[in-house]
């Protein structure tokens, strides 16, 4: 009796060692299943068809973005992405920005992306000859940017990006500045700040021997008035000649740009002679020498052209009239006054009446009362 009711028990310990064995497979089987779908849902093509932007906010979480991204319809099952991200042990790096998400993107090529930190670029263009208070324009129309500087001085801008007493006009790059959303416009001006001062470096040491300028402050300021008097590229460095040459021989450089950029807010869109006699330190009419500040922010062309100009021997230089942007260049003052008047003459002729008058700004560099402007 002992012996068979042994067998007995032994044979109960067995099935219940089989079906504990039996469970424990189809729970591996089940967990295999389940790990097996939801790596199919975090990879799985996306319920999208068309491309989709999505702004990630700083500090937003990976459970939220995918929630958001759910009841948008990028994604189908956002608690089975995270449920997946847990049970890897993965902690995606949400870098924030807006994104763009290609169609029917999967929960992986979009959490890539968020890793990756592929935002899309926003940008702010600065054309070359425009000012810095252009500049602040151009940043202040652009949404994207994170604005600190609002309301600010412009030596308190400057205190802001760590050049306090630095006069900020002629001293920063003019260029497309590509950015993600949310950068702030003191990053992007710190960009175009150290962008021009590598070119203004690059610039002064390539110059020319025996240039009249004592440092590379005074070739921006040159640049920057070749920049608001040069149409054509071709002319940039005959330009520079010109100035050159009235330099050394102590002539006053007498640019309408300079004149424009004196009256400021006061500048009708007419230089009057008037406006020539007034005095003010950036009247090159009025006062030898260089104004006391760039006038304009110069592109790369317009720095070498400061710094290595032509060999000439202009002194003056006035529109053609012809619409095309030309200068007609000149050695003698006689000469210079027939180029002015066959420039009024065509101005004249163009407008079919005996009334018409300069355009707003005349380019020259001609003596007061040569009868280039009006009263």
């Amino acid at each position: 009796m002992a012996d068979l009711r042994g067998r007995r028990l032994s044979a109960r310990g067995g099935v219940r060692l089989g079906l504990l064995a039996g469970l424990a497979l189809l729970l591996i089987a089940a967990a295999a299943a389940g790990w097996l779908w939801l790596r199919h849902v975090f990879e799985a093509p996306g319920p999208s068809p068309a491309a989709v932007h999505i702004e990630v906010e700083p500090g937003a979480s990976v459970r939220s973005v995918l929630t958001r991204l759910e009841a948008e319809g990028s994604l189908r099952n956002a608690r089975a992405v995270a449920w997946y991200l847990r049970l890897r042990g993965s902690k995606p790096r949400m870098q924030s920005g807006t994104y763009e998400l290609p169609p029917h993107a999967s929960a992986a090529q979009i959490l890539a992306l968020f890793e990756e930190g592929k935002v899309i670029l926003e940008q702010v263009t600065v054309v070359e000859g425009a000012t810095f208070a252009d500049f602040l324009d151009a940043l202040e129309a652009q949404p994207r940017v994170a604005h600190t500087l609002r309301g600010k001085s412009t030596a308190e801008i400057m205190a802001a990006l760590g050049h306090a007493g630095v006069a900020p006009e002629g001293q920063f790059f003019p260029d497309t500045y590509r950015f993600a959303a949310n950068t702030t416009d003191t990053a992007i001006l710190a960009l175009a700040y150290d962008s021009m001062q590598r070119e203004l470096a690059a610039a002064w040491q390539a110059r020319s021997a025996d240039l009249p300028l004592a440092t590379p402050y005074q070739a921006l300021i040159l640049a920057s008035m070749i920049e608001k008097e040069a149409a054509l590229e071709s002319e940039r460095a005959i330009i520079a000649g010109v100035f050159v040459n009235r330099l050394r021989k102590g002539m006053r450089l007498q640019s309408d740009p300079t004149v424009v950029y004196g009256l400021g807010e006061h500048y009708d869109g007419t230089i009057h002679t008037r406006d020539l006699l007034r005095d003010n330190p950036y009247n090159t009419y009025t006062r030898e020498g260089l104004p006391p500040t760039p006038i304009a922010l110069p592109g790369r062309e317009s720095l070498r052209a400061a710094v290595r100009p032509v060999d000439t021997a202009a002194l003056y230089f006035v529109a053609t009239g012809l619409g095309n942007g030309a200068h007609h260049f000149s050695s003698t003052l006689q000469e210079h006054n027939s180029a002015v008047q066959t420039y009024l003459e065509r101005l004249r002729a163009s407008a079919h009446g005996p009334a018409a008058k300069p355009p707003p700004t005349t380019p020259s560099a001609t003596d007061v009362g040569q009868g280039a402007h009006p009263p």
